[in-house]
């Protein structure tokens, strides 16, 4: 059996399947991994949602930004951008089914017999893998409890952008969403820069790549990540796996084999 990490699929089902083909993937056999963002700007999200819905081995996912994004959409809490490909699955019999199954999803996954931790964007300095797994239980319990609507309502926003153990209700909850499924940049005292998606070097004075602060307390950890394309999945921190390679920009969706270590890729269909 061999676990495969998926990089941000965004809706890219035919790269997803090439990808497949690619690995030789058994569904009975293999299991797949997602770091995230499995629907939005790309063609075919979906079908992209039914295929990992369905596969008999069951998979495991972190939630990124645009999943939960159509949640809230989904929910009528949130209004559709205008950049938002998400009218199939709104408009979709199972649309309901489906979101209810995304909802069931984490945050954070830590796998200790492969000795590997999975977050869509990343974690801060301060939080060691106990502190980030407790936060992912708080907000699973708001995302798939009666608190649901309201904790839609709150998520949206950039504010607070630094952390204290102290932050109260939403604004507690907030900051964690946007540093499980947002970040990129922050500072070593875990203020987030939530506005920078460019490559290492064009970040504001003061803030750093969240794998690059010195003394973070899950350094020890080997971490699986997307959301950052700008990175094009090249980084030289030893056990950090950045997988979004831009797929949905034109670049490449990535495989990970957690075994073995390699990679596997193919090209995009879409023009950049």
């Amino acid at each position: 059996m061999a676990t495969y990490a998926i990089g941000d699929v965004q809706g890219c089902y035919d790269e997803l399947q090439a990808l497949l083909a690619k690995i030789h993937f058994d569904p009975h056999v293999d299991q797949l991994w997602f770091v995230g963002d499995l629907v939005n700007r790309g063609p075919k999200s979906l079908d992209v949602l039914r295929f990992i819905k369905q596969l008999p081995k069951p998979a495991v996912i972190t939630l990124g930004n645009h999943d939960l994004h159509l949640l809230a959409v989904a929910a009528g809490v949130q209004s559709k951008s205008a950049k938002d490909t998400l009218d199939e699955i709104l408009q979709a019999d199972d649309c309901e089914q489906l979101c209810s199954w995304l909802a069931q999803q984490h945050l954070v996954y830590h796998d200790a017999t492969l000795g590997f931790t999975m977050v869509h964007a990343g974690l801060i300095p301060q939080w060691d893998l106990a502190t980030a797994l407790t936060l992912n239980q708080e907000i699973e319990y708001l995302l798939q409890g009666n608190a649901r609507h309201d904790f839609f309502k709150h998520m949206y926003g950039d504010q607070p952008d630094t952390w204290n153990d102290d932050l109260p209700g939403w604004e507690r909850a907030r900051f964690i969403i946007n540093c499980f499924t947002r970040i990129r940049y922050c500072t070593p005292a875990s203020k987030l820069d939530l506005a920078t998606k460019t490559p290492i070097g064009t970040q504001p004075q003061g803030f750093l790549p969240w794998f690059k602060i010195p003394d973070r307390q899950h350094k020890s950890l080997q971490i699986l990540f997307g959301h950052w394309a700008s990175l094009e999945g090249k980084i030289d921190e030893p056990n950090v796996y950045a997988l979004d390679t831009g797929c949905v920009w034109g670049g490449w969706l990535t495989a990970l084999c957690l075994q073995t270590k390699e990679k596997f890729q193919v090209k995009s269909n879409l023009k950049k």
